[in-house]
């Protein structure tokens, strides 16, 4: 699960964040007042909460604040201009994880959300197959899959890439002598072997449906 819920009522700051989230394969909620993200908080489940301060109806620390209080303590990056002393700690006395000034570059907002919920995952499930990101081992319900290293390690970037393709300069790093071919007969037989459906995209690389 990589979706986050986006707390913004600047619509062009939102669409710029949203649009470079996807592309690091994140899938984001936007929200753009406080009451509409408290609904969106209590439909779904969300990795990590990016919340502005100062947006209608309901406040960000406000909105936060309640939701540590019904006891949802998803991790939330604050991302306000407003950087006064009495700010930030409002923020994290309502119990922020981490406080981003605006105006900021979506890299290192990007290195927050990676760091903030590093310690969060610990396993993709895609379909019948699981990956343990600690022990690097793939499970087909719960069985553990003795795979080549090649077929192993390609595996495991379709798996962390889903449900979006991983590039093939990408894939072309993980074979033993990297060329077209060698990368097409390695996908091939994960295909056959697993019973896998991975789609060639054409000019960007492949992907697991």
């Amino acid at each position: 699960m990589n979706r986050l819920l986006l707390l913004e009522d600047d619509p062009n700051l939102a669409k710029t964040l949203i649009k470079y989230l996807k592309f690091n394969h994140y899938e984001v909620d936007w929200a753009k007042d406080g009451e509409e993200a408290i609904e969106l908080s209590y439909q779904n489940e969300y990795l990590l909460y990016l919340f502005d301060i100062n947006v209608p109806l309901l406040n960000g620390i406000d909105l936060l604040q309640s939701l540590r209080e019904a006891e949802d303590f998803t991790p939330t990056i604050i991302i306000s201009a407003m950087v006064d002393v009495a700010s930030v700690t409002k923020g994290f006395m309502a119990g922020a994880d981490d406080y981003l000034k605006k105006p900021f570059d979506p890299e290192e907002l990007l290195v927050r959300i990676k760091v903030k919920t590093a310690s969060l995952k610990d396993r993709i499930e895609v379909g019948e197959y699981t990956l343990d990101l600690h022990t690097k081992e793939i499970y087909r319900q719960g069985e553990r899959l003795f795979l080549g290293n090649v077929q192993k390690n390609l595996l495991i970037a379709l798996m962390k890439h889903y449900p979006n393709p991983v590039s093939y300069d990408e894939l072309m790093l993980l074979l033993d002598k990297p060329n077209e071919n060698a990368l097409r007969v390695n996908i091939a037989k994960l295909k056959k072997t697993l019973n896998l459906e991975i789609k060639s995209i054409r000019g960007v690389g492949y992907k697991l449906l």
